[in-house]
């Protein structure tokens, strides 16, 4: 008896392309990030806004700290088949709730005092759900 393919499901291949998609991206925050190294990190002030923390660390060096809390609406989903029993055709449904997913996002810069100005040397790879 030969079987008939299998129907890849629905949910099964938009996860694979919001996954391929999320590869395309990985590294923006951080490709950002680098393009302040060297700069003053009133730079950073003007693009983003004060630092909701800033952090005393040896003598002459700082770390500045945003916060960017970040939402994202998961849809559900649903789906189904029909499958033959002894009694006739069923139809079996699947369905996955959707929900809301916050992240706490925290994007940290290392600076060092020289002149008059604190610059940028280096900063913290943010998380990966945050890149």
């Amino acid at each position: 008896m030969i079987g008939t393919p299998r129907k890849i499901p629905q949910t099964l291949v938009f996860s694979a392309m919001g996954l391929a998609a999320l590869f395309l991206l990985t590294a923006c925050a951080s490709q950002i990030m680098k393009s302040y190294i060297g700069a003053p990190i009133n730079s950073v002030m003007l693009d983003y806004g004060p630092p909701d923390n800033v952090y005393e660390m040896r003598p002459g060096e700082r770390a500045y700290q945003w916060r960017q809390d970040k939402t994202q609406v998961v849809s559900g989903s649903s789906s189904g088949e029909t499958r033959r029993t002894r009694h006739g055709e069923r139809y079996e449904a699947t369905e996955t709730p959707g929900y809301v997913q916050q992240t706490a996002c925290y994007y940290t810069f290392y600076t060092r005092f020289s002149g008059a100005e604190w610059y940028v040397t280096s900063f913290r790879q943010p998380s990966f759900e945050c890149e």
